[in-house]
């Protein structure tokens, strides 16, 4: 069994991290950083969480260049009108400007936004946190009238929150004009942390499928 190397947590060791794929990684895909140093053609608006944990082109085997990446605490898009600003603007830009082709917004286990919201004297002294989370309120509430307790509330609030957040996602102009053209499709999704596993939103029958099952539906599609 071979022992990983430790981890440098220093500046120095994110400068020689650039310093490796400058030297190593960069030149090895130099063609396609040719073209993306003309522009960028992305195909999905990926909304995700900041936590340190997701990594969107990881998850999603993707290259650079295919995601628009907007990440923020607890993955949320507040609805059009309550707080524009950074996440409503890539929204805008991502649909009209970059002609994304889907969206997706992905929640994840252990979420310590969605902790924050179940628990909110945990926030008491975030008061921007705080007022960040009161665009997931609804989907504490859900909750809550199904009173649930434990590892079921925080599961059931994670993916309450996926589908609260596309509900206000598709009150953005931008997003109504592209689907009301047939222009763009809106995906929830929840990722385990613990077994590398996504789970994906079929909004019809409100509830989660395992990744195989949403890609046998989709295929057939």
């Amino acid at each position: 069994m071979t022992q990983e190397t430790p981890r440098d947590d220093s500046l120095l060791g994110l400068l020689r991290g650039v310093e490796d794929f400058s030297h190593k990684v960069f030149p090895e895909r130099q063609h396609l950083f040719d073209e993306l140093a003309e522009g960028q053609s992305p195909h999905t608006l990926f909304i995700t969480c900041a936590d340190s944990r997701v990594v969107p082109e990881m998850i999603t085997q993707t290259q650079p260049g295919e995601l628009f990446v907007c990440r923020n605490i607890g993955n949320i898009v507040p609805g059009y009108g309550e707080m524009l600003g950074g996440v409503s603007a890539v929204v805008e830009y991502a649909v009209m400007v970059l002609g994304v082709r889907h969206i997706v917004i992905c929640g994840h286990t252990d979420c310590g936004a969605m902790k924050g919201l179940l628990n909110p004297d945990s926030t008491k002294d975030l008061p921007t946190v705080e007022a960040w989370l009161r665009n997931a309120q609804a989907a504490k509430s859900t909750v809550f009238a199904r009173k649930l307790e434990g590892a079921e509330a925080m599961q059931a609030v994670i993916e309450e929150n996926v589908r609260l957040q596309l509900t206000h996602v598709r009150t953005h102009p931008a997003v109504a004009a592209a689907m009301a053209n047939d222009a763009i499709t809106l995906q929830g999704w929840v990722y385990d942390i613990g077994d590398g596993t996504v789970s994906i939103l079929d909004e019809a029958a409100n509830r989660f499928l395992p990744l195989a099952e949403a890609i046998k539906r989709e295929h057939g599609a």
